[in-house]
């Protein structure tokens, strides 16, 4: 099986590479593991530590606007306060490596799902302070002036929050239109629905949101209780920051969990209780959390129906059964997260 680095051309990359001025390069690439969108390439540039993101080996439609975004992102959080890895250079010529691809510093953290330090296994107390600083670093985020800080782009035209629902409930519809694609177990979604219409918050001001915020998607500081960086910001957007935070507490890994995140972390306990987090958000000067079971439950809706996108992939031959059905099984669960919340059988901040 071939490796994620042969779909880079070394020869290529190396000769852009000197005309950047980066310095020398050894022509070695290693995988990086998490994400599952993205060639992730850890390597050493000029003796600089750096990761190069390239779509995948067999791109989708829009994997080149993904990369261009968050080049675009990451350029835009320079200097912002926001936990983030510098951009260091990036390339937007699909003539150099086929796609856009860029480089980014290696973030001296740990991923949470996949390992703890030797330093977080001996402290609860430095856990349970690098948890909490993610709800800080979301609320951070929020605080963005999307216009100054260069991201207006990402915003799209029109109402943020009305347009959710209808634009989820459409991509689950979607699915039964790919022969063989079989729903199973799925819970009836439009309760959920339903609810998150009848009680939609206003509308918000616009701000800088993640759109993709669990513990698999942040990096921990080794040794002291904060996060080194946020990762994977393909899903960034302009819209409600207050949508992380639901993200966050839905995906949170204590009961209910209906995302496998941080499960490295959670296994050695010690983890901040959703309370907890709620509270950490607002201290840091994050948006009003009034309404922050009905953003808990549209992050549940909205995250099992992109999830759920897997299954039908599968079912479409463009994705690999196990992962699929890993995959469907945590839809099943954030949709059924989804439907308990909509019936008022669970609310968010008693977790």
């Amino acid at each position: 099986m071939s490796s994620p680095a042969d779909v880079v051309d070394r020869a290529a990359l190396g000769a852009w590479l000197r005309e950047q001025g980066l310095g020398a390069w050894s022509g070695e690439l290693e995988p990086v593991g998490g994400g599952t969108q993205n060639v992730v390439l850890r390597t050493v540039v000029g003796g600089r530590p750096v990761v190069l993101r390239h779509p995948p080996v067999h791109p989708r439609p829009g994997s080149a606007r993904t990369i261009a975004r968050e080049i675009t992102v990451l350029d835009a959080l320079r200097g912002s306060g926001v936990p983030h890895p510098a951009l260091v250079a990036a390339c937007t010529d699909p003539g150099v490596l086929g796609q856009p691809f860029f480089l980014m510093d290696d973030v001296d953290g740990v991923n949470p799902g996949e390992r703890v330090s030797p330093e977080q296994a001996a402290d609860p107390g430095l856990r349970h302070g690098a948890a909490l600083d993610v709800a800080r670093a979301a609320a951070r985020l929020g605080r963005l002036d999307p216009v100054t800080a260069g991201l207006d782009g990402l915003r799209r035209p029109g109402p943020f929050l009305s347009r959710q629902v209808p634009r989820w409930t459409a991509q689950l519809a979607s699915y039964t239109e790919v022969p063989g694609y079989d729903p199973g177990d799925l819970p009836d979604t439009a309760v959920a629905a339903q609810w998150l219409e009848r009680h939609r918050p206003p509308e918000p001001e616009p701000g800088v949101a993640h759109g993709d915020l669990h513990l698999n998607n942040v990096l921990l500081d080794r040794t002291r209780p904060r996060v080194a960086a946020l990762v994977d910001w393909e899903m960034c957007t302009v819209g409600d920051p207050l949508l992380d935070l639901g993200w966050l507490l839905v995906t949170w890994p204590v009961d209910p969990v209906g995302f496998g995140a941080g499960t490295e972390l959670a296994a050695h306990g010690g983890l901040p209780t959703r309370a907890e987090l709620i509270a950490a958000y607002a201290d840091a000067g994050g948006r009003d959390t009034g309404h922050v079971t009905w953003y808990a439950g549209l992050a549940a809706f909205k995250l099992g129906i992109v999830l759920e996108g897997s299954w039908a992939r599968v079912a479409a031959g463009e994705a690999p059964r196990a992962v699929g059905e890993r995959l469907h099984t945590a839809a099943v669960a954030l949709l059924e997260l989804a439907v308990r919340i909509a019936r008022d059988e669970w609310a968010v901040s008693a977790g």
